[in-house]
């Protein structure tokens, strides 16, 4: 199926639709996510069964909204949220000069809202106390090794793991990937709740969030994380990460290291939009200062 809206994006508009659209790409070569110049495809499970997803920006009649598959209709349906384009937002506090110029340059930067907490938790739950590097490996690695080719014209896009071929897999499994026994369990502790996450996500995000907090190996950090992706929660504010205590000390206090509550001390003059704020610091912001020489990181499967 095919939505068209006839609504031309200027190219300030087009780079904001993609930056947003970009929260939902796990690393530059996502099995299941692909971000071009001008649309993202997506590979995703639906309550209708599994789709592909394409939204377009660059074509002449407008923002194009394409999809295959058992599940096209859903997956269409939830698209326009995903862009953020339009939605109502707070504007930003002018507390910090950093902030007040990052958000300027950005206008219309917001947090979309996929619905899908499934595609959302897997990846999140992969990244759990481990490098943004390796967490995009073992997401590409576990996609690669049990996702499926996703409908439509697309070779090479693949879904998320199915829930019932993901919960079926003994956790020993995830070793060579680099994913350990405990994060294991957890991915497998999803999987076989998936049928329950599509009601969860329609109690909004503190709702979920309530549920979420029952399920093995999904604690405040996760949850956090997928708030803003799932729901479009520009509030949402991930407690016990290892960089964005010191990026936000760094850059709105001058201070090289800082902690949780640190953390949500700065960014409390910038409520409802401290989850938008903390992305705009990252985006716009100074890593904080490297103390000592970096870590050596021994993979998983080497152990």
């Amino acid at each position: 199926m095919t939505l068209t809206d006839s609504a031309l994006l200027d190219p300030v508009q087009q780079r904001i639709l993609r930056l947003n659209l970009s929260w939902y790409r796990v690393g530059r070569h996502d099995p299941t996510t692909w971000l071009g110049a001008g649309a993202m495809v997506r590979g995703v499970l639906t309550p209708d069964g599994p789709a592909s997803l394409r939204i377009g920006w660059s074509t002449p009649a407008g923002l194009a909204v394409d999809a295959w598959g058992p599940g096209a209709n859903w997956a269409a349906a939830a698209a326009p949220a995903m862009t953020a384009l339009g939605k109502s937002v707070d504007a930003v506090a002018d507390h910090h000069p950093l902030v007040t110029k990052a958000a300027h340059l950005r206008p219309g930067f917001a947090a979309g809202a996929s619905g899908d907490l499934y595609h959302a938790l897997l990846p999140t739950i992969i990244g759990q106390r481990i490098t943004a590097r390796e967490a995009v490996r073992q997401w590409q690695f576990l996609t690669y090794r049990l996702g499926e080719p996703a409908p439509g014209p697309f070779t090479g896009l693949l879904l998320p793991p199915s829930p019932e071929r993901l919960a079926s897999t003994p956790t020993w499994w995830f070793h060579p990937l680099g994913i350990e026994v405990k994060r294991a369990r957890s991915l497998v502790a999803v999987a076989r709740i998936a049928h329950r996450l599509w009601d969860w996500a329609t109690l909004g995000a503190d709702g979920a969030a309530d549920k979420l907090a029952l399920v093995p190996g999904v604690g405040p950090w996760t949850i956090g994380m997928v708030r803003g992706p799932v729901f479009g929660d520009d509030d949402a504010v991930p407690v016990g990460d290892y960089h964005f205590p010191h990026t936000v000390s760094w850059n709105l206090a001058g201070e090289p290291r800082g902690d949780d509550a640190r953390m949500l001390e700065l960014l409390e003059p910038f409520r409802p939009q401290r989850g938008r704020v903390l992305r705009l610091v990252g985006l716009a912001g100074k890593r904080a200062p490297a103390f000592g020489p970096r870590r050596r990181i021994l993979p998983m499967y080497k152990w």
